[in-house]
């Protein structure tokens, strides 16, 4: 699989002032596509146990501190939030890492899997970038620079979310039904179709239109949705957490073609 979709990128749908950083998020997927493929069913892979139960691989880590190391590099000033290894420095510009967002899908070898790389200058999240090199796809924004995918190391093509204005005629997914048991039959009986495409992909779905609605109710890190909120508004979405609020750290994600945003947070409030 040709997964070198940094080739394609074209930066003249973005300001000046973003570029580099937009540059070097790229290169950092690309970087991170070559560790997490090189390992990815693996009979020899490392998997050991978080202290809230959930898997980490040695992928997991080596991605993460290669992409600091770059960060630490280009970007000496800084600050970095990750996922495997906390917060280092205190600038207002902070990059966010997700080495691998669906670690269970990783390391049963499900394709569903992607790094995830955000900028945020004051908590505004300014950029993102979500590669998911074994399913072939890559999706990057940068806020009034429009979405953008690349597939299969295909030409960039620009995001636009769906034109659906009915929740009775509206797609829904999600990843699973952990922590939302009473509101998840609610929505799915007031939509069209559902299914459980699940992490990021569900998100990148509303911002290809493939998808309307898309819900993770619960227990999220800034490191799990920091990279999709630029997508998903450059696509002419809207995210937020399942209160409405803002979604970075809301703790969940609730992301759909703007459209539908006001009547889905009704359901999930009721």
């Amino acid at each position: 699989m040709n997964t070198n979709i940094l080739a394609v990128a074209r930066f003249d749908h973005v300001t000046p002032d973003l570029v580099a950083d937009l540059e070097l998020a790229l290169l950092m997927a690309q970087t991170a596509d070559s560790i997490t493929m090189a390992h990815f069913q693996s009979l020899d892979l490392i998997i050991d146990t978080k202290p809230d139960l959930t898997p980490v691989t040695e992928a997991d880590r080596q991605v993460e501190q290669t992409l600091r190391a770059l960060i630490s590099g280009q970007r000496p000033l800084d600050s970095v939030l990750g996922e495997e290894f906390g917060v280092t420095g205190d600038s207002t510009r902070q990059w966010i890492i997700d080495p691998i967002d669906g670690t269970k899908n990783y390391v049963r070898g499900v394709p569903v899997w992607a790094t995830l790389i955000a900028l945020a200058v004051e908590d505004v999240v300014v950029l993102g970038v979500v590669s998911a090199p074994a399913l072939g796809r890559r999706w990057w924004a940068r806020l009034a620079g429009g979405a953008w995918v690349s597939a299969f190391g295909a030409p960039a093509t620009r995001l636009q979310v769906s034109s659906v204005r009915a929740i009775a005629d509206a797609s829904l997914s999600y990843s699973d039904s952990v922590g939302w048991e009473n509101a998840l039959p609610r929505l799915a009986a007031a939509t069209w179709r559902q299914r459980a495409y699940g992490d990021f992909w569900s998100h990148m779905l509303v911002a290809e239109g493939a998808v309307d609605i898309s819900v993770e109710p619960a227990d999220l890190g800034s490191y799990d949705v920091a990279a999709l909120i630029p997508i998903v508004q450059e696509a002419g979405g809207q995210i937020t957490s399942y209160d409405g609020g803002p979604t970075l750290n809301g703790g969940s994600a609730v992301a759909t073609n703007g459209l539908l945003h006001a009547d889905v947070l009704r359901l999930l409030a009721n």
